[in-house]
């Protein structure tokens, strides 16, 4: 692999699955040929202190842009050519495409001789908007490789593209950590100790916002309860949503059956979708396609913990379910996605059998396809 500069926004400490997928990646690399340039997180003491300390602990160098969004200005691009040079980069990973895959030109002519883009969901919602299409298509034809999460969004990047750039996109999405999220996780011990041994749990580990479908799940469970009366929703995660999410529990009447279990960390997170025995996030695309699903890592890190899934239909969602075979895909919106959803949890949580096929078929399937070390050595041949 030639060494490579990083651009991205998304970088941890900053919380989130684009963040996860490209410090995971960049851990898998020599860290003798990669180097970050990253944009600040909040500029908080508390912020600031937490950058320092993650940066200071990472095996390869990593520089900060003041800025708490690096956009492709005349600044930003000059800041990147000139670690480009001081480190002696030959390859360029834009960490997020649009618009960070705009400055190519600029690192082309100042000594890149490989330049890989990365697109996440939101460049498919651009692709549909004539303002911002404009940008995807400069980003495909000015970078080596345009790099797609799954059929969907592929489609859809594809479609603004020239025949040439089209022809040269990848698929490249995140990994499961199998050796993390596994089914001896710890999620029977924690199931204990939130009194929950004893009965069926639904879990969904996700940022609480209204594309998640949330929402979804608690408007389906009067229908679970009436299946299953000791059946139990967790929800996993923090976000804006909350507290509308607790008013529609309680008018619902479902309340004592919903558990909010807040944000948790990442060594936390397997034990946390171990205490379900099904998972469930029937997310929907919202906005006329802006806000859409790209992938949805949660359904495969739940199928490596030996869960079956209910994913919704957003987007690339239903490329990280086998349906049918490791769970299903579900509408996740319109009038009828609750007791749709409804009846396919009380399916499950009503057949052990079915439930331990489909956990144990998604297990294989991860082990099989999704494995971190797997697509680490493909972004490396992408960049040579």
């Amino acid at each position: 692999m030639r060494k490579t500069l990083i651009v991205t926004n998304d970088f941890p400490p900053r919380p989130g699955g684009i963040q996860a997928f490209l410090h995971s990646m960049a851990l898998r690399m020599d860290p003798g040929r990669v180097v970050v340039y990253a944009s600040s997180w909040r500029r908080d003491a508390e912020a600031v202190a937490a950058t320092g300390e993650f940066d200071a602990e990472q095996p390869y160098p990593v520089y900060r842009d003041r800025s708490s969004t690096l956009l492709p200005t005349r600044a930003t691009t000059r800041r990147a050519v000139a670690l480009l040079r001081e480190h002696d980069c030959t390859a360029v990973w834009f960490g997020a495409s649009a618009p960070l895959g705009l400055m190519a030109p600029a690192l082309r002519a100042a000594g890149a001789r490989r330049l890989v883009a990365t697109s996440h969901g939101h460049e498919a919602g651009w692709a549909g908007i004539p303002v911002m299409r404009g940008i995807v298509r400069r980003v495909g034809e000015r970078n080596d490789v345009l790099t797609y999460l799954g059929e969907y969004t592929r489609k859809r990047i594809a479609g603004v593209l020239s025949p040439s750039a089209a022809a040269r996109m990848s698929q490249l999405t995140p990994g499961v950590d199998e050796k993390l999220f596994h089914p001896g996780s710890g999620g029977a011990a924690l199931r204990a100790d939130l009194g929950l041994a004893d009965r069926p749990v639904v879990v969904c580990v996700s940022r609480l916002v209204p594309r998640k479908g949330q929402d979804t799940l608690i408007r389906a469970m009067p229908r679970v309860l009436a299946a299953q009366p000791d059946a139990v929703l967790a929800i996993v995660g923090g976000g804006p949503y909350r507290a509308d999410l607790e008013r529609l529990a309680a008018r619902q009447g479902v309340a004592g059956a919903v558990r909010f279990l807040g944000e948790v960390s990442w060594s936390e997170l397997p034990a946390h979708f171990g205490i379900g025995d099904v998972f469930a996030m029937p997310c929907r695309t919202r906005n006329r396609g802006l806000d859409v699903e790209g992938l949805g890592m949660v359904y495969l890190e739940a199928s490596a913990t030996g869960l079956p899934v209910i994913a919704g239909d957003s987007g690339g969602a239903p490329d990280a379910v086998l349906d049918g075979e490791t769970g299903w895909v579900v509408r996740g919106g319109g009038p009828h996605a609750p007791r749709e959803t409804a009846d396919r949890i009380v399916t499950l949580l009503q057949d052990p059998e079915l439930r331990t096929r489909m956990g144990t078929r998604g297990r294989a399937w991860v082990e099989e396809r999704w494995r971190w070390d797997l697509l680490a050595d493909h972004l490396k041949h992408l960049l040579r």
